[in-house]
């Protein structure tokens, strides 16, 4: 029985492969998303941003609530239902 199903199971392995690698870049992604050192890097830059001239006082403080908002919210469980 395990080589049939082996045999009848291996057409689809290269879809099993690329749902794996998806649920590995989801939860990378959000471990990025949701690491302070991340959030830090991204409110010096917009700070940096806004010394220069290069955005105004309105987005800076758009990207320091879309900061906030991200340490603030759980990140989604793999699998959890997001489709």
């Amino acid at each position: 029985m395990g080589l049939l199903s082996l045999l009848t199971g291996l057409p689809l392995a290269p879809v099993r492969g690329v749902i794996a690698l998806g649920r590995v870049i989801q939860e990378r992604v959000e471990t990025e998303m949701h690491d302070p050192a991340s959030v830090r890097r991204d409110l010096e830059a917009a700070e940096q941003a806004r010394e220069r001239g290069e955005i105004s006082a309105r987005e800076e403080a758009r990207v320091q609530q879309e900061a906030l908002d991200r340490m603030t919210t759980e990140p989604d469980s793999p699998g959890a239902g997001k489709e």
